[in-house]
Parts: C-alpha cells; structure tokens; sequence
C-alpha cells in the first residue's frame, strides 16, 4: 500500500531511520509522486500495481531532497551492500559495472535514478485524455 509507514519501512530496509523531522518532507514527496503519476496517466488515483513504484519514487525523491539539503544525514546508507550480480538458469544480470571504480556519492545518485525512473511502469497504466 502506498502510504507513509511503507515508505518509512522501504527507508527502514536502506538504512535510513526517518525522524519526526521528516514527516512533512515524506509527505509532500509522497503528493509530488501521486500527482505525478495521475497526471502523466491520467488516472483519478493510484492503481494498486504501481504502489511498489509510487513507493519506491517517493523514496528516491526524498532522498533527493535529504542529498540536496542535508547530505551528513544520509550516512547510514549501506551502498556497499548493493546486489552486483544475479544468475538465474542461463540469464546473468551485472548491476556494478567498473566495480569499485565509484564513490559513494555515484552511487548514491545511481540509485535514486533507479528509483526515480519508473515511467515505464507509469505508461503501461496510461488512460487516453479528452
């Protein structure tokens, strides 16, 4: 569900512990990410196969946001104990490319790309507009 303690819990799950202080910040990234997926699909609210997206967006925006204006907060992140490879019968997937050759900070806005980017996931749900 695409509420405020799955997004506190998906922060949880990286390290992060949000405080009192962040709760207009997640709120107000939580409303940027729901209007903007209801406008780029023309929808009247979220459907239930992009809460995982909507969270993970408002996740990305918020660390945006905490990168941007308060970056020593992001130092509990654990950006070391990313997945580098997944194998899977004869498919093989490599996310760290150039191991080791990144600073944290790379790493950091490689991952809030990753979570910011979901326009895929948006279209598939897109409504025709009159």
């Amino acid at each position: 569900m695409f509420d405020v303690n799955t997004v506190k819990e998906r922060l949880r799950s990286f390290g992060y512990e949000p405080g009192e202080e962040d709760g207009f910040s997640l709120a107000f990234c939580m409303d940027k990410v729901r209007g903007s997926i209801k406008s780029k699909a023309h929808l009247s609210g979220i459907p239930t196969g992009l809460e995982q997206a909507a969270v993970d967006m408002a996740v990305g925006e918020f660390l945006l946001a905490k990168k941007t204006f308060a970056p020593d907060s992001l130092s509990g992140l654990d950006l070391g104990a990313a997945v580098k490879q997944i194998q899977a019968g004869d498919t093989n997937t490599v996310f760290a490319t150039g191991e080791g050759s990144q600073t944290a900070e790379q790493r950091l806005d490689a991952f809030i790309s990753h979570l910011l980017s979901r326009e895929e996931e948006i279209l598939h749900y897109r409504r025709l507009a009159w």
